[in-house]
């Protein structure tokens, strides 16, 4: 029998009052006094009987399942599309409550049962589930920042999907750190600074309602600030025509004299702020999971096929345990069991390009023909060459390439 909408948040209520005595027995009362105002703020969000509160559950493959339906019905993946619907099931489902504690409304999942969720996801849809972990990444950030009123401001209608932010901080890491002078400069104005510059890779600007920015200033410390997208300083260029996941929205976000206020702080100034807090980094778990997703398709794919084509049978076999191996080294890694020392990111980039090639020849001149899947895998394989690649890892997948 279905729950009702009142069970299930009667259910939550029980949750966050149980964690509220686990968590607060013994703390200080700065601690407890905090942890109150957060329970008091995100009680009662949770009401949705769609929700996804284990990652082994009937409501996971359901949710993974309507969207993967979803996704294969969609005609173009261009930059005038936009996976809307997907995104609503990832929202109704309370995906973003994953990644978060109950403290803050959210559902406290483990990194593994997180990595194991985005390998499902992005298994479903490459496109949508990108566009998540930016949002993800948002929040993540605000959540463990240093601005509990800005927090407390902007977290709940983020964790709701009502008013999804996004990032621009690539360029603090792997895009842009080859230039010179910062894309995105800050300087000191009164108590507070003016940016300006360009974010140049932020993924679902158009339809986000903030945005999480990092800027520079002139010491080389660097800040992160929470700004609304109809700030007249702030302009979201249209996304790029890209090889592959064009319908994510990735484009450059310009920014002109924005004064940023010490309420629109979220860290910093700080040297290497993106150490500070959670929020993920290049060539993290996230990025590693959702290649696998992707080579999940790809393998399961050549598995259909090798059921009329016994020849295909030996290549699947070895694509499959190479994705088993895989996987449990990302889950050690996200578990905290084994240290990540960027071997994890390079097998998996090797293993979604080999295997949505392969997938390629399993599926013949039928694949090549623009609207297959395969064809738009190998196309979205090509992504994790690029997408937060670490240079040791970028130098790995080309050493194997030229057979070094």
């Amino acid at each position: 029998m279905a729950c009702s909408r009142s069970s299930i948040l009667e259910v939550w209520r029980i949750r966050l009052n149980k964690d509220s005595r686990n968590l607060t027995f013994g703390t200080k009362p700065s601690v407890r006094r905090k942890f109150v105002r957060h329970r008091n703020l995100y009680q009662g969000k949770l009401v949705s009987h769609n929700v996804v509160d284990q990652v082994d559950s009937a409501a996971m493959r359901n949710l993974c399942g309507n969207i993967k339906s979803l996704s294969s019905k969609q005609k173009s993946w261009g930059v005038s599309d936009w996976p809307r619907r997907q995104l609503d099931l990832i929202a109704q489902a309370g995906v973003y409550r994953w990644f978060v504690p109950p403290v803050q409304g959210g559902l406290g999942w483990s990194a593994a049962d997180i990595a194991r969720s985005y390998i499902a996801l992005g298994a479903s849809c490459l496109t949508s589930t990108f566009i998540v972990t930016q949002r993800v990444a948002a929040l993540k950030r605000i959540a463990s920042g240093e601005n509990d009123a800005l927090t407390e401001r902007v977290l709940p209608s983020m964790l709701d999907g009502r008013s999804p932010g996004t990032v621009g901080i690539s360029h603090l890491t792997t895009s842009g750190r080859h230039l010179r002078k910062p894309v995105l400069k800050v300087r000191p104005e009164g108590d507070g600074y003016v940016a300006t510059g360009r974010a140049p890779w932020v993924t679902g600007a158009p339809e986000a309602g903030t945005l999480l920015l990092g800027g520079v200033l002139e010491d080389e410390r660097e800040i992160l600030f929470l700004v609304s997208t109809e700030n007249p300083g702030v302009t979201v260029q249209p996304g790029f025509d890209l090889v592959a996941l064009s319908a994510s929205h990735t484009g450059v976000v310009e920014v002109s004299n924005i004064k940023v206020t010490r309420d629109m702080i979220v860290a910093g100034p700080k040297s290497s702020v993106l150490n500070v807090g959670k929020g993920g980094g290049a060539g993290g778990v996230q990025t590693s999971a959702l290649a696998l997703g992707l080579a999940r398709s790809a393998i399961d794919f050549i598995a259909a096929e090798s059921g009329k084509r016994s020849e295909l049978k030996e290549s699947h076999d070895a694509l499959e345990s190479q994705f088993s191996s895989i996987a449990d080294e990302t889950y050690a890694v996200a578990s905290g069991t084994k240290e990540n020392t960027g071997t994890l990111r390079a097998d998996a980039n090797s293993l979604v390009m080999r295997s949505t090639q392969a997938a390629m020849i399993a599926a013949k001149g039928a694949g090549f023909v623009k609207g297959h899947p395969v064809g738009r895998w190998c196309g979205e394989a090509l992504f994790f060459l690029v997408w937060s690649c670490p240079q040791t890892v970028a130098e790995a997948n080309l050493c194997e390439l030229v057979d070094l």
